[in-house]
């Protein structure tokens, strides 16, 4: 799972918690390196401290009243005979004693010298304690010396090289001291420290887990509200202001860009609305006068006609006088049909739901027609709905009648009524095998006072959208230009 793709909260849970395993690593390795530090600096100072001593106490032996023997490289080997076994043993150490061109003196393992103890410095030995100086607390230089470091078998070795001086600061001998740095104390605490270090890292992960959890909902609290309150945000209602008490500066901002938002939005709606009322009014108002023009023409032409003919005395005056008022009865009768068009579009009529059989109620609506290439077809002799009786049949009769008006006269036409079940719905299919919807048309063909045809006011296709969504259906249609076209209208039985 990608990072991006995870939720706020699970971000900020998951920062949290690495944060501190991240943090409890980080100071487990610096306890880690610290100790190591400590155990290097331990075992130097400590061999540093017994070769101080060991020094002190040849030198006290070398110049005390033990000592019978002069004191050069010669007479060492007979001067610590015995005496550097008890050094060795007070000192807990092992002594092995060189002349000043690294061969072996004394060892105070006499009988493993062949085996365990060098006979002799190597050459890197002898040129580094010779070049190399040591520094007291006054950083003053006290005496060569040098430290051999080496491992073997995982354990570490330090011997340290260092001259020994007569009472005139002479080298007389070279001073070895073998060191194994032996850990066992300083593991066994760390290893103690590490086991109370990883306890309190336990309790301080669990805890960091639950306040991250509990800082990740309050953080995450105002955002989970803000955002169910802007999935409910529409543009045709009344949206509510966002109120959020105890937030942070961020939130806040964006609460308040909201509410702000929210105002312009409301603000804007009631101007949209009414811009769209004016436009829907000025067009149905210019539609209204096209409509009434197109009668009033014909009216005007004939009203001027028989001004212009009349003559009582003219023995067809009687037949002309019902011509002329035939044809302006005419055209009132069309205008009144247009006004009722208009009429029954701007206001439908109270919904008057009742359960019934839509296959018969169909069947009514097709009887009218009394057309021979009408077919009806239906998955079950009853199928029952609830439904305005007079709006299904409007519904039915207009779709037939744009079908039949889709008919091109070189064909012979052929219309299909379909009703059936489907899922809970009642499907309702006109299809024809007309001119069928042209591919610019398709986005207009619900729009009110839009037609393709010489005659009719086109709100036939608007209306049947109105009713079935009123209902609280769908309709939708398929076309495919000189072959025909199919209307599809679906509503619940039960809306």
């Amino acid at each position: 799972m990608k990072l991006k793709n995870l939720s706020l909260r699970t971000r900020i849970f998951l920062a949290m918690i690495l944060l501190v395993m991240f943090a409890s690593v980080l100071i487990s390795a610096v306890a880690i390196y610290q100790y190591n530090e400590q155990s290097k600096d331990y075992h130097e100072g400590r061999l540093e401290r017994k070769e101080e001593n060991v020094q002190t106490h040849i030198k006290r032996y070398l110049n005390g009243r033990q000592n019978t023997w002069e004191v050069k490289t010669e007479n060492i080997p007979l001067i610590f005979k015995d005496e550097i076994y008890n050094i060795a043993d007070i000192h807990k150490l092992q002594i092995n004693l060189y002349n000043l061109d690294g061969g072996l003196l004394i060892s105070s393992k006499p009988g493993l010298q062949t085996e365990l103890v060098d006979k002799c410095i190597s050459a890197e030995i002898m040129n580094a304690l010779t070049h190399n100086v040591a520094f007291n607390n006054s950083s003053e230089i006290t005496q060569h010396r040098h430290v051999d470091i080496h491992k073997e078998n995982g354990e570490t070795f330090q011997s340290s090289y260092t001259y020994i001086t007569d009472n005139k600061s002479k080298a007389i001998a070279i001073l070895n001291i073998p060191y194994l740095e032996k850990d066992d104390f300083l593991d066994k605490e760390l290893e103690e420290f590490l086991k109370r270090l990883v306890f309190a890292f336990m309790v301080v992960l669990l805890t960091a887990i639950a306040i991250a959890f509990w800082l990740s909902k309050y953080i995450t609290k105002s955002l989970k509200i803000i955002s169910d309150i802007i999935n409910t945000t529409r543009l045709e209602k009344r949206n509510e202001r966002i109120n959020v008490d105890d937030t942070s500066e961020e939130i806040s901002a964006l609460v308040t860009s909201y509410n702000s938002m929210i105002d312009e939005l409301e603000e804007s709606a009631i101007q949209l609305a009414k811009s769209e009322r004016e436009q829907a009014w000025r067009e149905m108002a210019k539609q209204v006068a096209h409509e009434i023009k197109n009668p009033l023409t014909p009216m005007r032409l004939t009203v001027q006609n028989f001004q212009r003919k009349f003559n009582p005395e003219d023995e067809n005056i009687h037949s002309k006088l019902d011509e002329y008022s035939k044809t302006l009865i005419q055209q009132i009768d069309t205008m009144s049909s247009i006004a009722s068009a208009f009429s029954n579009f701007a206001k439908m009529p109270a919904q008057q739901n009742e359960t019934l059989n839509v296959v018969e109620i169909i069947k009514l609506a097709l009887d009218i027609f009394n057309e021979y290439h009408i077919e009806f077809t239906f998955d079950a002799e009853e199928i029952i709905a609830k439904f305005d009786r007079a709006q299904l049949i409007r519904v039915v009769t207009n779709l037939v009648k744009n079908a039949i008006q889709a008919m091109p006269d070189n064909r012979a036409p052929k219309i299909v009524v379909h009703v059936a079940k489907s899922n809970g719905n009642v499907v309702i299919t006109v299809a024809d095998n007309g001119t069928g919807v042209a591919e610019e048309n398709k986005d207009k063909v619900f729009e009110p006072k839009f037609t393709t045809k010489t005659s009719g006011m086109g709100l036939g296709l608007a209306m049947v959208k109105n009713i079935v969504e009123t209902h609280k259906g769908t309709i939708s249609f398929e076309s495919e230009k000189d072959k025909g076209a199919t209307f599809k209208v679906t509503f619940p039985k039960f809306s």
